[in-house]
């Protein structure tokens, strides 16, 4: 039936063309699964992946150019020109604001293999229109400027000394480099700090000619759209783009075999060893990719991973990752390990690669198999369920030769025996193919031979897939017609829920369920206890191991979460209409009947120590602490004070089971919080489950809301932290203002402050210390305001190299004075009421986001009429009353100000 949609859309397109003698229209290459490929006379390739369930759509822009593709000089140039396409273009001088006054989330990315540009909008035609007309324009019109570079290339060595400033990056990096002597994936995307700094602009516009070409692109659209109006609009400004004459040289280098095991070592100031090893493996194309992906989670899942039971569970690491990178070229499977405290990380090295590299000779179980291919399945569905997930996801696959390998990859998944899975682990997980250690001679010549990439053509061939995923209905994301069918009500525990059943994309849905419980007195010294329960109690049931609970989860499709905090516990489900009763079943013995394993509470601790551990030197994490500390005044035996990073590291180290089980036993209960259910299931049986699930379920103790403090005395302080041998420095500055979010004020200081810094890249702070200075990657300012309590936080942030923090202050200083003296204009305001109230149709057209904010209506006895009067004040300020706003509550005297970094060993670099 998707096949004759398509082939009528291509009819009337054709007719279109005919009629106004436009030649060239697209041709349809292939269609699979509900995804259509079409073809322009130029080169340019376009997927259509129609999805009416959500009132949004995707538009991707995939330009197969990496840092695969950097020649001598141009390490970083294809993620540095990933930045210059945002600097705008003759008929869209500022990409960013068109963005934002479009409602878009938008982003840019650059990988080893191509470098994408996507924005997902509120569907509609002008939208479609206006987000195809955009990429096609800065593919090809792009200013790629020399002032523009000059303050662009600062902000990306910006990113760059953020990344420098994790170890487990730059260990992972310098372990890349290693493995590869030849091929340009040893090279990281974001590129060497000399060639960012020195980079020739006419260098860059010459990249930027040879690659952003038609022939070298692909653009997909997905989510609510019209196909016909869709092609239509992408011929007419893609197929305009004339064919290039230019021959596009095609990447040749091969990495020989390794003929002897690597060893590369990182020493920088830290508190927390790292131990990794790396595995050359063919591309993501081959066939051997999907055992390599289930052998690498058969080793690292948690618990049931050989790596985790190894290391994390005696208490050598405090964690364990890993992950097969698919490529265009042959890649690598990469494992890395955070060392515990008190142990040597050789000897954790050393246990690392002995368990690895043993999985040849011993193979691996079918359960081991099927549970990690389980694994893999459930989240290639529910990520194919995600109609704007999957437009970014087939880039990543197109760039490894061709999109319909994320098909082949699930059919393989289907496939795969625990011989294929010992196979590939006795052929590539060898002592002569990692990257850890030293070199050490041999008498004979030991190479692992990795396949080169397969003929796609020949092995795809005319590839059909199947049926395409249940269709969604159209849904009205308005705050109104989702007040309309919603059903509120309580559940005979008293807990209070929101129902809105519609037809999704997949058949999914959506569960949140929170629990709130206890009050200021009950809750004291309880807070690290509280804030472990629901994560515990996810670790094991009376009648289900940890492990079992994951292989039911994966078995039906779904994902089970549990966070929280003092006096509240939450979870949240994704699954499918039909696995929905079952992961209710499973929710039930996590809630009614946990085990809260102490073996498991010990990893819990060792983990979060470990990173506490990291955050006593990470710039970031002092000045946040630092500032909360300033902003939140609280006693020490009060449930909501900020602790220090020591004082954390003391509670965690002191908590106990039987800390967990009081709070559990004494505290938790069913009578208090919130309930909501959004997409395809039944209602009524919805609600007899949760009856069941949570009937007699009652706790002595009342519940009550713990206030914030609202009365903050602040004087405008200023405290800079040192932080040795970081690269990178960091700029928190905050206020407390008396104010709910349903004061009349509030409206106006929130868009008063979307136009200071909330609206990203395209905001006053954006547009003066990014676009203009190019001081910091990242800079804005956030208003978070309670809805129980007279409290919004005003909070500015930026990350800087040290050297550059007191232009920075200057900087967002003189931008505050400004607003405060000559306000807003009448542009600024039309376009951050048009950017904020269609960002509000994207954030509601994501059913978990969805779900979040009924369950906030239903925890301030609310209904969406509060959102609907929100954006209706939105609609109608002035710029009278923003301006008077923001005089009235930005006050520079009281804003606190912490900067964190290496400013006494820092001395100015080059690039400035």
């Amino acid at each position: 039936m998707y096949r004759r949609t398509i082939g009528l859309a291509i009819g009337l397109v054709l007719a279109a063309f005919v009629s106004q003698a436009v030649a060239g229209p697209p041709q349809l290459v292939t269609a699979v699964e509900g995804i259509a490929e079409f073809k322009l006379d130029n080169g340019m390739r376009v997927l259509l992946f129609p999805d009416a369930s959500k009132p949004q759509l995707t538009v991707n822009m995939t330009v197969f150019v990496g840092s695969r593709h950097e020649g001598y000089g141009e390490a970083g140039m294809a993620h540095l020109l990933e930045h210059m396409l945002f600097k705008g273009t003759e008929d869209h001088p500022n990409v960013p604001k068109v963005l934002k006054d479009h409602g878009a989330q938008f982003n840019g990315t650059t990988w080893l293999d191509r470098t994408n540009y996507f924005e997902t909008l509120p569907a509609s035609p002008d939208n479609l229109e206006f987000a195809i007309r955009l990429e096609a324009d800065r593919m090809v019109n792009s200013f790629v400027r020399k002032e523009d570079l000059v303050s662009e290339m600062t902000v990306v060595r910006n990113e760059f000394e953020r990344g420098e400033n994790s170890p487990s990056r730059v260990l992972g990096q310098r372990m890349m480099a290693t493995a590869y002597e030849w091929h340009n994936y040893g090279k990281t995307t974001i590129g060497n700090r000399a060639d960012i700094e020195r980079v020739p602009i006419d260098n860059l516009k010459d990249f930027y000619r040879r690659y952003y070409q038609p022939d070298n692109a692909m653009v997909i659209v997905s989510g609510q759209f019209n196909p016909q109006r869709a092609l239509a609009y992408i011929h007419k400004y893609f197929g305009s783009i004339p064919k290039p004459t230019r021959k596009l040289n095609r990447t040749y280098t091969e990495e020989p075999p390794q003929d002897g095991e690597r060893r590369v070592s990182l020493r920088r100031v830290g508190d927390v060893s790292l131990a990794g090893a790396i595995y050359h493996i063919p591309s993501g194309a081959h066939p051997d990719y999907v055992p390599i992906d289930v052998l690498e989670r058969i080793l690292t899942a948690a618990p049931s991973g050989r790596l985790y039971k190894s290391l994390v569970k005696t208490k050598k690491a405090a964690s364990v990752s890993g992950g097969a990178f698919a490529t265009h070229d042959p890649g690598v499977i990469r494992f890395m390990t955070e060392v515990s405290a008190g142990n040597d990380a050789e000897d954790v090295l050393n246990d690392l690669v002995t368990e690895i590299e043993s999985i040849g000779e011993s193979g691996v179980t079918a359960e081991e198999v099927q549970r990690a291919a389980q694994y893999w399945l459930k989240n290639w569905e529910l990520q194919v369920a995600d109609s704007a997930g999957v437009a970014v996801q087939l880039s990543e696959w197109a760039a490894q030769g061709d999109w319909r390998l994320m098909f082949l990859y699930r059919d393989r998944l289907e496939k795969v025996t625990p011989e294929d899975v010992q196979r590939v682990a006795k052929h590539y997980l060898r002592q002569n193919n990692r990257t850890v250690g030293l070199f050490l001679p041999t008498d004979t010549p030991s190479r692992v031979a990795v396949p080169s990439t397969p003929d796609l053509k020949g092995m795809i061939g005319d590839y059909k897939g199947r049926e395409a995923l249940a269709e969604g209905e159209a849904f009205d994301v308005s705050p109104e017609n989702v007040e309309s069918r919603t059903d509120r009500g309580r559940l005979g525990s008293g807990i209070k829920v929101a129902m809105l059943p519609k037809k999704t994309r997949g058949e999914s849905v959506q569960v949140q369920v929170t629990l709130r419980y206890g009050n200021e007195e009950a809750l004291k010294g309880k807070a690290i206890a509280s804030e472990v329960l629901p994560r515990l109690m996810l670790r094991g049931t009376k009648s289900l191991t940890r492990q079992q609970i994951q292989d039911q989860l994966d078995k039906h499709r779904a994902r089970l979460g549990a966070g929280g905090g003092v006096g509240s516990a939450s979870f949240t489900i994704q699954t499918k209409r039909e696995s929905l009763p079952a992961v209710l079943d499973i929710l039930k013995q996590v809630l009614r009947e946990p085990k809260l394993p102490v073996d498991e509470l010990e990893l819990i601790q060792n983990q979060t120590l470990s990173r506490l551990e990291a955050r006593r030197t990470d710039p970031i994490a002092l000045a946040q602490t630092a500032l909360v500390r300033q902003t939140s005044p609280y006693d020490p035996d009060h449930i909501r004070y900020a602790p220090t990073i020591e004082e954390e590291i003391q509670r965690w180290q002191s908590v106990t089971r039987a800390d967990v089980l009081e709070v559990y036993q004494d505290l938790l209960n069913s009578a208090n919080g919130e309930i909501v259910v959004v997409g395809d299931f039944d209602p009524a049986a919805a609600k007899s489950k949760f009856d069941e699930l949570l009937a007699d379920w009652n706790s002595d103790v009342d519940y009550a809301h713990v206030p914030y403090v609202t009365d903050v005395d602040l004087t405008g302080a200023r405290k800079a932290i040192e932080t040795p041998d970081k690269e990178n420095a960091v700029y928190i500055a905050s206020d407390v203002i008396k104010m709910q979010d349903n004061d009349k004020d509030y409206a106006p200081l929130m868009i008063g402050n979307y136009i200071l810094g909330s609206g990203g890249l395209s905001s006053r702070l954006g547009d003066r210390v990014r676009q203009k200075d190019g001081l910091s990657y990242s800079v804005g300012s956030m208003l978070r305001a309670q809805s129980k309590d007279k409290r919004t936080s005003f909070m500015i942030f930026a990350i800087t190299n040290p050297v550059n923090m007191p232009k920075v202050e200057k900087a967002i200083r003189e931008e505050i004075d400004r607003l405060l003296k000559d306000g807003i204009t009448d542009a600024e305001l039309a376009s951050a009421k048009k950017g904020f109230l269609q960002s509000q149709v994207v954030q509601r057209a994501d059913d978990s986001n969805l779900a979040g904010v009924l369950g906030s209506t239903l925890s301030n006895d609310r209904t969406m009429e509060h959102y609907s009067n929100l954006e209706k004040q939105v609609g109608q300020l002035t710029v009278d009353q923003v301006n008077a706003a923001v005089r009235k509550y930005i006050k520079p005297d009281r804003i606190t100000v912490v900067v964190a970094g290496d400013f006494a060993g820092k001395k100015p670099s080059g690039g400035e």
